[in-house]
């Protein structure tokens, strides 16, 4: 049995297959570009772009898997959260090819995806397990009890992790995406030599996530250079990267202690940080906690999460359904089609 996953709530157009016997067979992505000269996402482009580029995408995915698409008997796709007009082109190509060869589709919460990501690799850990994810628009802390049975135990209640990187990183002056190049120019950076606040680190009970508040210390502190040269741009991403790993470690202890479990997933975009993955590894095993993350091609926003989880759902609801068109931006992860 083969499901195809569709991917498109951003700028990344990911189409994948996945076979209920030997698993992950494909998983394609197409990265744009354009965007890099705007400094940061638009929209209406992403959304053009998806246009242009999933039908030629879904042609070389089964291409070279030698499928051809009435092989597929299911086809899951990204329902949200993330950009409308992204959303849209997703969910109208897989119904129209869901309705053209009679086969169900399936609406995935791409929040779901990234939390599940980790079941694609040969080491994952069993239920439950806590799952920290760490992307542009989200920072979350979730205990995954089974499938498809969740509980949030922490929000950013205002900027992510992500953004907050990429936003610093424009201020730096450097080119989108702006947290990965921060990162590259941090590891020049003199550790300590800067010190930046850890944002809501006083109540043990509050899992929620801020950081707006130390976006605008690290905006104010930068200000008050007339010229940044390059040691004292690499010194200040440095402190501003050490602030949030630390921060989003010391949320992740309190959860897992809280919670008594001793499993911790990294997911996300951001979770491909070699600072984060090294000093969570590093910290939390002195707790006798395992840490798990995906390689870096499931960490960033991909079809492969969406087909498996897609084929799980598939297992479990009629086949022979076909849900109505559904894109919900805001998308909770409480929600369960």
């Amino acid at each position: 049995m083969l499901i195809m996953g569709i991917e498109t709530s951003c700028d990344d157009t990911a189409i994948s297959i996945y076979d209920s016997k030997y698993g992950l067979l494909s998983n394609n992505v197409y990265s744009q570009k354009i965007h890099t000269k705007y400094g940061g996402i638009v929209p209406e482009l992403a959304a053009r772009q998806h246009l242009k580029k999933i039908i030629p995408l879904i042609k070389k995915t089964l291409f070279l898997n030698k499928k051809k698409i009435n092989d597929i008997n299911g086809i899951a796709y990204t329902a949200g959260p993330g950009l409308i007009n992204s959303l849209m082109i997703g969910a109208t190509v897989a119904h129209t090819l869901g309705f053209s060869l009679k086969i169900p589709v399936i609406p995935i919460n791409h929040i779901e995806g990234h939390l599940l990501s980790i079941m694609l690799e040969k080491k994952h850990p069993n239920f439950p397990f806590i799952v920290l994810i760490v992307s542009g628009g989200n920072t979350q802390l979730i205990y995954a009890y089974k499938f498809g049975k969740y509980k949030i135990l922490g929000n950013n209640i205002d900027d992510a992790a992500g953004e907050a990187l990429d936003k610093i990183a424009i201020i730096l002056g450097l080119k989108f995406p702006g947290g990965k190049n921060l990162s590259k120019i941090a590891k020049f950076g003199i550790s300590k030599h800067f010190i930046f606040p850890r944002p809501m680190i006083k109540d043990k009970n509050n899992l929620n996530f801020s950081f707006s508040g130390l976006k605008t210390f690290a905006k104010n502190f930068i200000n008050k250079y007339t010229i940044l040269d390059f040691q004292t741009k690499a010194d200040i991403a440095c402190a501003f990267e050490d602030a949030i790993v630390e921060t989003l470690f010391i949320k992740s202890l309190w959860a897992l202690k809280k919670y008594n479990i001793t499993k911790l997933v990294i997911a996300g975009g951001v979770s491909a940080n070699k600072k984060l993955r090294k000093y969570l590894t590093k910290e939390l095993k002195k707790n006798n906690i395992e840490v798990f993350y995906s390689t870096n091609k499931l960490c960033t926003d991909n079809a492969a999460m969406i087909a498996y989880i897609g084929m799980q759902k598939f297992n479990k609801k009629n086949k022979n359904k076909l849900y109505d068109i559904f894109i919900n931006s805001k998308l909770s992860l409480n929600y369960d089609k």
